[in-house]
C-alpha cells in the first residue's frame, strides 16, 4: 500500500467535539483476544491516542512492519471507517478500537502481552477551551500515571497541539511524573516520527507553529 492509497480514503463528517463525561461513553470496553487481531501480537506496539481518521496510524503502519499499532478513539464513526480501511488495505499490524480513554485505557493495556507497549503519540487532542470543560481534557494525571505503569523502560511518548496553553499543561502533566524524563527543554522544532497527522499537516501549511515534545520512560516512578 503506497502513501497515495491511504490519502485516498473516503472522507466522513462527524461532530468534532465529544463528551467524555456524557453517560454514553461512561462504560469500559471488553478488549479483544489480541492473537486474533495482530499477526504477530507481540510486536513492539504503538498506542495512538485520539486517532481520528486513522490515515497517521495506517500509513506507519506501511512503513514499519514489525510495529503494531492501535489506535483509541471516541467518535465512533471514524473508528468503523478506519476499521473497514484496514480490512481493505490487508493490515495485520494495525488495528482501532472506539472506546473513552478515561475508563477504557487500564483495561486495554492491562490486556495486552507485557512489555509490548513502547512508543505512545498524543497529537493535537481536543483542547476544550472553556474554563468549565478543561476537565474532559484527555491529558489527566491519572492518564500519564497508567501510561508510566505500562510503557517499556526506554520506551516513548510523543505530545504535540497547535494550542500553547494545551500543549504546555501537557507537557507539565509528564514532567510532574517522576517515570517520564523529557528530551531536551525547548519545544521539538520537528516531529521525530516520519508521518505528519493531517491536522499538523494543514497547521504547517497555514504557517502556523506547532508545540511538540518527547519524553522517554525511565526506571523511576510509577511501575518502575
Amino acid at each position: 500500500m503506497s502513501k497515495k492509497e491511504v490519502k485516498q480514503l473516503p472522507k466522513i463528517r462527524v461532530r468534532q467535539h465529544v463528551n467524555p463525561l456524557s453517560k454514553k461513553y461512561l462504560t469500559p470496553i471488553t478488549p479483544p483476544h489480541w492473537e486474533k487481531v495482530y499477526n504477530q501480537h507481540k510486536q513492539p506496539l504503538h498506542l495512538d491516542i485520539g486517532s481520528a481518521r486513522g490515515e497517521f496510524l495506517l500509513e506507519m503502519a506501511t512503513l514499519q512492519p514489525d510495529w503494531n499499532f492501535l489506535g483509541l478513539e471516541i467518535r465512533e464513526p471514524l473508528v468503523e471507517k478506519a476499521q473497514e480501511a484496514v480490512a481493505e488495505l490487508g493490515l495485520r499490524n494495525v488495528h482501532f478500537i472506539f472506546c473513552n480513554v478515561d475508563n477504557s485505557l487500564v483495561p486495554i493495556l492491562d490486556s495486552l502481552p507485557q512489555g509490548v507497549l513502547k512508543r505512545v503519540t498524543i497529537q493535537f487532542p481536543d483542547p476544550w477551551f472553556k474554563k468549565r470543560h478543561e476537565k474532559r481534557r484527555v491529558v489527566k494525571p491519572e492518564l500519564v500515571n497508567t501510561l508510566a505503569k505500562y510503557l517499556k523502560e526506554g520506551g516513548e511518548t510523543l505530545i504535540q497541539s497547535d494550542v500553547e496553553t494545551v500543549a504546555k499543561e501537557m507537557r507539565d502533566r509528564f514532567t510532574e511524573n517522576p517515570a517520564f524524563q523529557p528530551q531536551g527543554t525547548e519545544w521539538l522544532a520537528t516531529n521525530p516520527l516520519p508521518v505528519p497527522t493531517e491536522r499538523e499537516t494543514y497547521t504547517i501549511s497555514c504557517g502556523q507553529p506547532i508545540y511538540r515534545a518527547l519524553f522517554s520512560r525511565n526506571r523511576r516512578g510509577v511501575g518502575a
